[in-house]
C-alpha cells in the first residue's frame, strides 16, 4: 500500500511539475525536446559574435554550412545558429552591445548547449600604436576595466577605500587621477580636480565547481592555453588592406598580443587610450570580450577571442573616420582569422 501510495505521488509530482514548466518555466517542454536533440549532435564549439554586421561575413562565408535539419533555435531573445564550420560542429549567437548582453548570451549558451569551446570575435578598437587598422588581434589576458570605486574628493592613494576593510574593494589593481589629464596640468604636478581618482575593482566570480555564494575574485582572465598556442599558426595569414580604392599603409597581419580590455564605453579618446596602453599594456579595446572570458572562466570552458582592428581609439593616423571606413574590413579580416583557427582545432 505504501509502495503503491508513493508511485502516485511521484507521479502527481512529475504531472503538477511538467504542467508549471509549460504554463511558468523559462524553458518549456518543446524547447527541452529540441535542447536535447540538439545536443545528442555535440559537442560543439561555441561561436560569440556582437553584432550583425561582423557575424554576416561569417554566416556568408563558403566555410561555413548551416544545419539542414535545425539551422537555429529561438531562446530568450537569441538565436542561435547550428552547422559546420571547417567540418567542425558549431553553434554561433549574437549578442548584441555591451557587457550585460555578452554576459548573458554566454551564460546562456553554457548552460543549455554541449559546448566544448568557446571563441569570440568581432572589431575593436586599438590602444597600441605600434599596430594599425586591419590588424587581427589575439590576447593572452582580458580584463572588464569598468568596475570602478569612485573615491571622494580629498582622498588618496593612501587612504581605505570605502568597503575595502570588507573585502568588497580593493587598491591592488591601481587607479586613474583625472587631475594628471587637465589641460592645464604643469610637468610633474597635477591641479585639482573635483572628479578626483578611480580605482580598477577586479570582478567577482562564483565557478560552477566552487562553493555556492564564495566569491572569488578575477582581474586578467586568461585565455586557454592549447588555443592561445595554435593561434600561433595563424601569423602570416593572408588578409585584407582595402576597402575600395582606400588601402591601408601595410597588409594587416594576425598578432598574438599580451592584453585586451572591454568595458561598457565606447572609447574615442587619446588620453584615456594612452593611459590603457601605459597601465595595462592593453591592445584592443571593446565592450563585450571580458564578459564572455569571465563566464566561461567561471564555467570552466575554454575560450579565446580574435578581434581585429577598425580604428586608433580616439585618432591619430592620417586617416579620417576610421571606424566608419574600416569597420567591414576590420570584420571580415576578423572572419579570415576565425574561420583559419576553427580549421586547425584538432590537429
Amino acid at each position: 500500500m505504501g509502495s503503491h501510495w508513493r508511485m502516485g505521488l511521484l507521479g502527481f509530482v512529475f504531472l503538477v511539475f511538467g504542467i508549471s514548466r509549460t504554463a511558468y518555466g523559462i524553458v518549456s517542454q518543446s524547447s527541452w525536446r529540441k535542447i536535447s536533440d540538439i545536443n545528442r549532435k555535440g559537442p560543439y564549439i561555441g561561436i560569440v559574435v556582437p553584432n550583425t554586421f561582423e557575424m554576416n561575413p561569417l554566416l556568408q562565408s563558403p566555410s561555413f554550412v548551416a544545419d539542414k535539419n535545425i539551422p537555429f533555435f529561438y531562446f530568450s531573445g537569441r538565436r542561435f545558429r547550428f552547422g559546420k564550420l571547417e567540418n567542425k560542429k558549431v553553434i554561433i549567437v549574437m549578442t548584441g552591445l555591451g557587457m550585460l548582453n555578452a554576459g548573458l548570451s554566454t551564460q546562456l549558451l553554457l548552460s543549455l548547449f554541449k559546448v566544448k569551446g568557446a571563441v569570440h570575435f568581432g572589431i575593436a578598437g586599438n590602444a597600441n600604436p605600434e599596430l594599425q587598422i586591419g590588424d587581427v588581434t589575439i590576447p593572452k589576458y582580458w580584463a572588464h576595466t569598468g568596475l570602478w570605486n569612485w573615491q571622494r574628493f580629498g582622498d588618496g592613494p593612501d587612504n581605505e577605500l570605502a568597503l575595502e576593510a570588507n573585502g568588497d574593494y580593493t587598491r591592488r589593481v591601481g587607479y586613474l587621477k583625472f587631475a594628471n589629464f587637465n589641460n592645464y596640468t604643469k610637468p610633474h604636478k597635477s591641479m585639482t580636480n573635483l572628479l578626483n581618482n578611480v580605482w580598477y575593482q577586479p570582478e567577482e566570480v562564483f565557478p560552477v565547481n566552487g562553493i555556492p555564494e564564495v566569491r572569488q575574485h578575477a582581474f586578467w582572465v586568461p585565455v586557454d592555453n592549447k588555443y592561445f598556442a595554435i593561434a600561433r599558426k595563424l601569423e602570416g595569414l593572408k588578409l585584407g588592406g582595402c576597402v575600395n580604392t582606400t588601402c591601408l599603409p601595410r597588409t594587416p597581419t594576425v598578432v598574438r598580443v599580451e592584453r585586451g580590455v572591454s568595458a561598457n564605453v565606447f572609447v574615442d579618446n587619446s588620453a584615456y587610450r594612452e593611459l590603457l596602453y601605459s597601465k595595462f599594456n592593453a591592445t584592443p579595446i571593446d565592450m563585450e570580450t571580458a564578459a564572455v572570458a569571465l563566464i566561461c572562466f567561471q564555467q570552466k570552458t575554454p575560450f579565446i577571442a580574435i578581434r581585429s582592428l577598425s580604428d586608433l581609439a580616439g585618432g591619430g593616423s592620417a586617416l579620417s573616420n576610421e571606424s566608419g571606413i574600416f569597420a567591414s574590413l576590420a570584420a571580415q579580416n576578423a572572419v579570415v582569422a576565425l574561420i583559419r583557427f576553427i580549421s586547425l582545432l584538432g590537429e
